[in-house]
């Protein structure tokens, strides 16, 4: 092995190390592309600060007020630069072979934690609380659902998402950090991965580095500033039953029938009960959610008499026969069904109506776990609205609105692009799309795990001289 200078020995795994820094590395460690990971951890560090202070003062404070809009802009900023610095940083070690012998460890601790860091962003985008939240956590609770995680991760849950995002998987990215620059202190900087390359070793320059990462933090509080986090109202059930109480009507009466969907294909509008996916947290009775209990507690209240009690003791056809009955009145009533002759109709219209005071919403919120938006999303879904305001902005996987913040142009959840791909190609006629969806997906991180141990592909670094654009030659003079 050719060397210009002294030699860099190659350090084996032991509890050597005299400082937490890197003391002496090749000539090229010093320059940009090397310094990605040290970058990576700062902006993490200034995700860690501002959701600190996020979290102490906060979703009211975050969304309305000035002081609150500038934080979260930070984290938002923080954010992009930590996916973006921990991907270009996999992708220079890929190409130096960087995860030789040893250093194997180091790529797959590397791997997993870009793989929690893209978990953190979604649930962060469960948590923002605007329309974004609502859209995002529906499609999140879907995508955990189809991977089977459904039963323990719930992104409709906005506390349990609170700890999980605050707490756990932070913790698992510091433990998953520390352990990487730990194996990256003790085995020292790479060599170039041919025997004849030459390299000198120099003194690492810890005040480029630093330096480096104070422009990062300027960079990202210039961002905040200039181009702040938006913010689009949420959607509530109250607002949807002023602008189109019959919409709201017609699906109660499904939700109260159990239906799978209102209207026949391709026109018709699915419902909760006919979710492919029915498993945690959607495999609860709709009519008992929807109609029976918010009933029960109008009745209670003394605001009602109890005529939904006479429609549940009718039999199963004639139950079926008001349902049918009351989806045609609400719609376009081509049977000319009169509301004197089907109680039910006057149970949705009553339920609508409260629901427009703004009851129906704290009502839904009420019959769940604490912080549990389940019922309410779930019906908001189920009228439609969430899907038609998320395709005007363009949020859509198959629009790759996740390229893009929903609006001002600012950059999004990028890296879910994959799911668009997916969605547009291969899983465009997958009834169990969320499910294969998370699956490919699963496989392609093992996959990039597994590349330090493949035979071959491990190689392709060398056989293609990616190294060459990371290792070049110090110029001399």
């Amino acid at each position: 092995m050719k060397r210009d200078g002294r030699e860099l020995a190659e350090k084996k795994l032991g509890p050597q190390f005299a400082s937490l820094m890197i003391d002496e590395a090749p000539h090229y460690a010093n320059r940009f592309f090397y310094s990605l990971g040290f970058l990576a951890a700062t902006s993490f560090a200034m995700l860690v600060v501002t959701g600190v202070v996020e979290v102490f003062f906060g979703a009211s404070w975050w969304l309305t007020k000035p002081a609150g809009v500038f934080f979260r802009s930070l984290h938002l900023w923080s954010t992009q630069a930590f996916v973006i610095f921990i991907l270009l940083h996999l992708v220079v070690v890929f190409c130096t072979m960087g995860y030789r012998g040893p250093r194997r460890i180091t790529w797959v601790f590397g791997v997993f934690m870009f793989f929690f860091a893209l978990i953190e962003t979604e649930l962060g985008y469960a948590l923002r609380g605007d329309f974004s939240t609502q859209w995002r956590a529906l499609q999140g609770a879907d995508f955990f659902n189809g991977s089977g995680l459904g039963w323990w991760i719930n992104p409709l849950n906005e506390l349990k998402i609170f700890g999980i995002h605050a707490a756990i998987v932070p913790l698992i990215i510091i433990l998953l950090l520390s352990l990487h620059y730990m194996l990256v202190r003790f085995l020292g900087i790479a060599t170039p991965p041919v025997p004849d390359a030459e390299y000198q070793v120099e003194k690492a320059n810890h005040t480029a580095l630093f330096l480096r990462g104070g422009v990062v933090l300027a960079i990202i509080i210039l961002l905040a500033i200039a181009l702040p986090s938006p913010y689009l109202k949420p959607v509530s059930i109250a607002e949807v039953a002023k602008s189109d109480p019959n919409l709201v009507a017609q699906t109660l009466v499904g939700e109260f029938g159990r239906l799978e969907q209102i209207g026949k294909d391709p026109d018709g509008r699915g419902l909760t009960t006919g979710y492919s996916d029915n498993i945690q947290p959607y495999n609860y009775d709709t009519r008992l959610v929807y109609v029976d209990e918010p009933w029960k507690q109008l009745v209670a209240a003394g605001q009602q008499t109890d005529d939904l009690a006479a429609i549940e003791g009718l039999s199963a056809d004639d139950q079926k026969k008001l349902v049918d009955g009351a989806i045609d009145f609400f719609g376009d009533n081509k049977g000319g069904v009169k509301e004197s002759d089907n109680k039910l109709i006057g149970v949705a219209k009553r339920l609508t109506a409260v629901a427009a005071s703004g009851w129906y919403d704290s009502a839904l919120k009420g019959m769940g776990q604490p912080g549990d938006s389940t019922y309410q999303l779930r019906f908001l879904a189920d009228l439609g609205v969430l899907e038609d305001k998320a395709d005007k902005l363009h949020m859509l996987t198959e629009q790759w609105g996740m390229l893009r913040e929903e609006e001002g142009g600012r950059p999004g959840a990028w890296w879910l692009a994959p799911i668009g791909l997916l969605n547009k190609t291969i899983l465009a006629s997958d009834d169990n799309g969320d499910r294969d969806g998370a699956y490919l997906l699963g496989i392609l991180v093992l996959i990039l795990a597994a590349i330090p141990f493949i035979p071959g592909v491990n190689r392709i670094p060398v056989a293609l001289r990616l190294y060459t654009i990371f290792q070049r030659k110090r110029r001399k003079g």
